[in-house]
């Protein structure tokens, strides 16, 4: 009697037990709707980035995105993932098209879209072969949100530094900069915050397919989740002293494709500083580009940056073109009336097919107009990217820089207590191109716990506290200037004490989770083809069953 005792009471617990299961991977969208929602989540994504910036709607669009996945086989899955990847990037990047047309527009989007889909390609493997992987209860709640976040992560990863020098652009944490969330950058950095992100709407998606639970349970679990992130305090950031900065703004149309006569951008940025003189300031900081003659070669130019430092009291950080050796750089100077250059840092990271062209010889037949209007090749820059101004350690980045992780860590592993971000955003008008760099800048000013100074030719232009917050800034195409009193530190945030190994942890966790979601977890087809044979078996098993309750 006590064996078939156990025998009754274990079928309600399979049965519940595989109820969880088939809850967990049933639900499938037929592909055209897939493919529609894909669609849709992709422009949500963007929804939450600036100019928008409802942060809210970025791990909306992300689980909708994974709700489109469900159920979804290889060739299926890389299409939805595709669709979303166009539908995000086409949109995010569509600043492009102002001064360079579809061509750049549709290669860089159709290039990261990708690099998207092969994300999602992945990320479907994990979410339909997770719950069976680990067929747990918790195991589906606990591990394949945390292996989905890693492998998105690893995608944004290598897409940010490959192919030359890659794009790092997109990154769902930048859609965070005026979040709640956005503190929590200074313990994680920017991977690590994506990767926060999007397990929360990993999680979301796996609580709303655990139909053998309550909805009260599910909603406690993904509302504990929400504020235990947003419980994380600040960082905490010492003051180490201070700064008085002028950044100047000088409204100067200095696209690369703008008629100006020369010496206009730089007359443009002196004008901008006059204003200024007889204020104490430690230093002036004119953006890239805010002289279009280059002062190392031009006795003109460089009697003008002298009267400005001169005037101003203060040594003067300018952007220029130089040409060395036989070779164009896109320069940082820093001068000093009387001493001329004291320092320089050349772009350590040119944007591809915008500032010099990668692999010439080879796209040229593609589109040999368009290649040809890229007429000279920066080289990449080899200097340290920190400025000593008077005992002021300065850590440079121009333009595309402010985007590049490596270089941030480096500017503060060399004892950077304050970031400059110059740039040049006359290409692209009053598109958002302007306000997604000022929120890379404003990440980049938590992570780091400095204050950044972004020093735009057109806006936006902003000083940002370490806390996030700004100072003070400048409307777009009206020159003026900005003069605060800014705090320096030498904190090392846990962010940059750890460096990258945050994003080579969690991208490692999503591809381990990936290896063996595929080793031992079975697919879709192996798994109803068990189901079936379990079915027929469960006759046979009655019976036995009925015999031996006789035989007792």
């Amino acid at each position: 009697m006590l064996l078939v005792r156990l025998g009754r009471a274990g079928e309600p617990e399979r049965d519940e037990r595989e109820r969880d299961e088939r809850g967990a991977g049933a639900f499938r969208l037929p592909l055209p709707a897939a493919v529609l929602l894909a669609a849709g989540a992709g422009a949500i994504l963007d929804g939450g980035f600036p100019d928008r910036s409802w942060w809210v709607l970025a791990p909306l669009g992300v689980l909708l995105m994974f709700v489109a996945l469900l159920g979804r086989r290889p060739a299926p899955a890389l299409l939805v993932g595709m669709v979303a990847g166009l539908s995000f990037w086409l949109i995010h990047i569509s600043w492009i098209t102002l001064y360079l047309g579809p061509v750049p527009w549709l290669a860089l989007g159709g290039l990261e879209a990708i690099f998207f889909g092969v994300g999602l390609w992945l990320i479907a493997v994990v979410l339909n072969r997770g719950p069976r992987a680990w067929p747990t209860r918790w195991g589906r709640l606990g591990l394949v949100p945390l292996v989905v976040a890693g492998l998105w992560t690893a995608r944004e990863a290598i897409s940010a530094v490959w192919p030359y020098g890659g794009f790092a652009w997109g990154r769902v944490a930048i859609s965070q900069s005026e979040s709640p969330f956005a503190g929590l950058v200074a313990w994680v950095g920017m991977s690590g915050l994506s990767f926060l992100i999007v397990w929360l709407s990993a999680l979301a998606l796996q609580l709303l397919r655990e139909v053998g639970w309550g909805a009260l349970a599910r909603w406690t679990v993904l509302t504990a989740s929400v504020a235990l992130l947003l419980v994380v305090p600040a960082v905490p950031i010492a003051q180490s002293g201070e700064a008085r900065i002028a950044a100047v703004q000088g409204a100067s149309d200095a696209g690369l494709f703008a008629q100006y006569s020369p010496g206009q951008i730089l007359a443009d940025h002196t004008s901008a500083t006059l204003p200024l003189v007889g204020q104490p300031v430690d230093f002036v900081v004119w953006p890239e580009n805010g002289s279009d003659i280059d002062p190392t070669r031009s006795q003109d130019a460089a009697n003008v940056l002298d009267y400005v430092s001169r005037a101003m009291m203060a040594p003067l950080i300018t952007g220029t073109i130089t040409y060395r050796d036989g070779k164009y750089y896109n320069t940082s100077l820093l001068w000093k009336a009387g001493e001329g250059v004291t320092a320089l840092y050349d772009k350590v990271h040119p944007v591809p097919f915008a500032e010099y062209m990668p692999d010439r010889a080879f796209w040229r037949p593609f589109a040999p107009e368009l290649i040809d209007l890229i007429s000279r090749d920066y080289q990449l820059g080899t200097q340290p990217n920190v400025f000593d101004v008077n005992g002021i350690l300065a850590g440079i980045a121009i333009c595309f820089d402010i985007a590049d992780d490596q270089l941030v860590h480096q500017m503060i592993d060399s004892g950077a207590t304050v970031i400059l971000a110059q740039t040049n955003n006359a290409d692209f008008g009053h598109t958002d191109e302007s306000v997604q760099q000022l929120a890379i800048a404003r990440l980049r000013a938590i992570e780091a716990g400095r204050t950044v100074v972004n020093i735009s030719t057109v806006g936006t232009s902003a000083i940002i506290a370490p806390d996030g917050h700004t100072m003070d800034s400048l409307p777009t195409w009206v020159p003026g200037s900005m003069v605060q009193t800014v705090p320096l530190s030498t904190t090392r945030t846990p962010a940059m004490a750890a460096g990258r190994g945050i994003e080579w942890l969690v991208s490692g966790l999503g591809l381990a989770g990936l290896v063996f979601c595929l080793l031992f977890a079975p697919s879709a087809p192996r798994e109803a083809r068990r189901r079936a044979a379990e079915a027929a078996a469960r006759p046979v098993n009655a019976e036995r069953t009925r015999t031996n309750r006789v035989r007792a």
